[in-house]
């Protein structure tokens, strides 16, 4: 699919794997840095809902300027899984913003998203994006989640590390072995927030097999299993947890943040949920990710429908 832009001499084309190295240019011309290798062809192979590469690049001479595009995934819905999609990157070019071109591009999708019978569309815009989205382009914001931030206390020796290339390859080989060895048996969680009677993103198998675009680990702590990855912190996705369990829990993750020399632990949740509310007992936190929703075609409970860290799609 390709055509020309009503905005100017631009050329619209859909997200296919010849055109995904172009995504990653752009991604270097925007943020000075290079994209791991196959992050995007993983990230946008979502062949597992029946659809995939649901985006846009746009070209000004055969260079990529711009790029949009949703993540195909299914949200359980009273009992019934839909098909549905995640706002996801959004890129302009410097030399190239101010000209419309992500309004454009985003209602571009937004038709592809109806042809491929995608029903709702959500995303977790940060402060700067949520204008564009509710003003000009008609989301809803129904939510806003709140981050609980526990500070373990540690040095951040990997901080340190990090500094020194010698030492980089070090520091990583000794997190992936601590994470290993506390690694749960089974690979796959339930989203917790179906244990509240509320409705959510669907994880099987596929699922999971998917998101291993990025580095992602379940992992046993007490007699919990939490979904967790390292950045700059160790950021909880979702806990299968019972709630007597939960202080154990989080001792348990203090120690393993330690370990791995990371001061903070993360964790985003919607309100209304039994985890928000057992992080919400001990640890103060603060409004993170606004929640917003696009409906494509029929009415859907949308206050139902609850997340977690897990959800957002740079988990």
């Amino acid at each position: 699919m390709s055509r020309e832009s009503a905005i100017g001499h631009y050329n619209i084309q859909r997200l296919n794997k010849e055109n995904l190295p172009d995504v990653e240019k752009l991604f270097t011309a925007v943020y000075d840095k290079q994209a791991a290798p196959c992050f995007f062809a993983k990230k946008y192979n979502t062949a597992f809902t029946g659809v995939e590469y649901t985006g846009f690049i746009a070209y000004n001479d055969d260079q990529p300027v711009a790029f949009y595009a949703v993540i195909p995934c299914f949200l359980l819905v009273n009992n019934e899984p839909i098909l549905a999609a995640q706002s996801a990157d959004t890129m302009t070019h410097p030399d190239h913003r101010n000209k419309g071109l992500f309004i454009e591009l985003a209602l571009t999708t937004f038709l592809l998203c109806q042809e491929l019978n995608i029903r709702v569309l959500f995303g977790f815009p940060n402060q700067n994006s949520l204008p564009g989205f509710v003003k000009k382009l008609g989301w809803t914001v129904t939510d806003t989640m709140d981050c609980f931030i526990i500070h373990t206390g540690s040095f951040s020796w990997k901080r340190a590390l990090n500094k020194l290339p010698v030492l980089k390859k070090f520091a990583f080989d000794h997190q992936k072995n601590t994470i290993k060895r506390r690694m749960a048996e089974d690979q796959r969680l339930e989203n917790s927030v179906f244990k509240d009677g509320c409705d959510g993103v669907y994880r099987d198998d596929a699922y999971f097999k998917y998101k291993t675009y990025n580095d992602t680990f379940l992992i046993k702590a007490a007699g919990s299993i939490s979904w967790v990855k390292t950045s700059g912190a160790l950021l909880v996705g979702d806990i299968k947890i019972q709630a007597d369990d939960f202080d154990d829990m989080i001792y348990e993750l203090k120690k393993l943040a330690n370990k791995l020399g990371l001061r903070q632990i993360h964790f985003h949740a919607s309100p209304g949920t039994t985890l928000h509310s057992l992080f919400a007992m001990r640890f103060n936190s603060i409004p993170s990710f606004p929640v917003i929703f696009k409906l494509l075609g029929e009415e859907l409970p949308l206050d139902k429908i609850k997340f977690t860290s897990a959800d957002i799609d740079t988990f």
